[in-house]
């Protein structure tokens, strides 16, 4: 399926360190603007916005350059596993005295739905990385 793997890049006109503050942010990536309430319980976030409410489960760091986390976008409220879950993985790379920064979210043929909704799927997330990198780049900046 080819609609299964989101890649998309951004560069920011900040250090490093400065757009990792707001990518280990937990969740920063959830709602439109960020979520509107966070609860942290080790590697266990769930993050609330009008969409409902996401656990986030971070199973990576590798702090200034990348972090991995595993959601269930698509299914409000379930806790992130086999079947309802994607993994989103962020990569900072150092350039030209800024940032590119990296967004890949995997695993929307391995959804338990039909493939008119993985393709929904990936098609939503796909434009909700666009407005959220812009989001993260306006911020850093």
């Amino acid at each position: 399926m080819e609609h299964n793997t989101i890649e998309q890049e951004i560069f920011i006109d900040a250090p490093v360190q400065k757009v990792w503050e707001f990518v280990s942010a937990p969740a920063w990536w959830v709602g439109e603007n960020g979520p509107d309430h966070i609860t942290i319980d080790g590697n266990r976030v769930v993050a609330e916005c009008k969409y409902g409410r996401f656990p986030v489960l971070i199973e990576t760091t590798n702090a200034p350059s990348s972090i991995a986390c595993r959601w269930a976008s698509s299914y409000p409220g379930e806790e992130p596993k086999a079947g309802n879950s994607t993994l989103v993985e962020f990569s900072l790379t150092p350039e030209n005295g800024g940032t590119q920064l990296k967004v890949t979210e995997s695993g929307f043929a391995h959804l338990d739905a039909p493939e008119s909704d993985q393709i929904r799927f990936f098609e939503e997330n796909s434009e909700g990385w666009s407005m959220m990198l812009n989001v993260i780049k306006d911020r850093a900046q």
